[in-house]
């Protein structure tokens, strides 16, 4: 749930709901105005803010603040030359159709790397990092996308599994030893199968990356980091999943990438020697075409510069 959801269904007192309606009427005015400002212009005394703040689950009025302002400043960036839910037309020709799923995409990607913090992207480094086994929970496309995912990993020698089968995830998670990492994908966040698969690895602290839409939700909150799938389609009232199902093959590119990185030369090395001794692709095109190496890794033709 978006803050200022949140903000429209809390219960609050007379004077506490005029203040916030307001702020929603005019939400610039929590980050140009001051607490002195805005409670002369709400005729609101001041030691209202802290109580709204609190009942929001806030520290203080500078965490509601901080919050606010991050949520408006997501929203109204990117996304405002294409419609995440309909980014194509009953008019459009297919080029134009070609050049809008384009955009969509490269925007939803611009979009999810504004949403990732160092922090937790570390965090969910070291965690698949120190885990034997990676275990992925998802629904529907998700599923399917992690494959890909788990391919990657397994090529670098590390375990990794999409429990998919339906009626089984319950049985996965309690399956799950503490040299496990899981990545739950839910980008409700609310889902009885996430709910039910995040409560049983919680009690058994099992470390979990949690991929979810941005503001309050039950992954969000189990999680021990949360990568944030950009929050832009509706539930079912669109063309396709497009923009989460580009968000999630970014984020976990990205997971796959940050492991890589740990032992660059080691993984690329071992990946080189597998792919020389078993993939004998023919190929005439002298693009795709593997160049020759030699024994320290570096391309003959010096396209690795020492």
């Amino acid at each position: 749930m978006l803050l200022r959801e949140k903000m429209r269904q809390i219960k609050l007192a007379p004077a506490e709901r005029s203040l916030i309606d307001y702020l929603l009427d005019h939400p610039s005015a929590m980050f140009d105005q001051t607490i002195k400002e805005l409670s002369e212009k709400t005729y609101v005394h001041p030691s209202t803010f802290i109580r709204i703040a609190k009942k929001l689950g806030f520290d203080g009025w500078v965490d509601l603040k901080k919050a606010f302002n991050e949520e408006q400043t997501y929203m109204n960036s990117h996304f405002t030359d294409v419609d995440a839910n309909f980014p194509f037309t009953s008019h459009d020709g297919i080029m134009t159709i070609a050049k809008k799923i384009a955009k969509l995409e490269q925007t939803t990607i611009e979009d999810t790397l504004s949403l990732i913090h160092h922090d937790d992207l570390q965090k969910a480094k070291q965690i698949l990092l120190n885990a034997s086994v990676i275990k992925i929970f998802g629904s529907n496309a998700n599923t399917l996308i992690s494959q890909d995912f788990v391919l990657k990993m397994r090529r670098l020698g590390k375990a990794a599994i999409v429990c998919d089968t339906f009626g089984e995830s319950a049985y996965e998670a309690s399956n799950c030893s503490k040299d496990t990492a899981v990545i739950l994908i839910s980008y409700t966040g609310e889902n009885k199968m996430t709910k039910v698969v995040a409560d049983i690895l919680a009690k058994k602290q099992i470390p979990m990356i949690g991929m979810t839409s941005i503001g309050e939700n039950t992954l969000a909150k189990t999680s021990d980091c949360v990568l944030n799938i950009t929050t832009r389609e509706r539930l079912y009232s669109k063309i396709a999943n497009f923009t989460i199902n580009t968000s999630v093959c970014y984020l976990l590119d990205l997971l796959y990438g940050v492991v890589f990185s740990e032992h660059y030369e080691k993984n690329l090395q071992h990946l080189i020697d597998i792919g020389m001794a078993y993939d004998k692709r023919p190929t005439s095109s002298t693009i795709i075409a593997e160049p020759d190496y030699d024994e320290n890794l570096f391309y003959k033709d010096s396209l690795f510069p020492n």
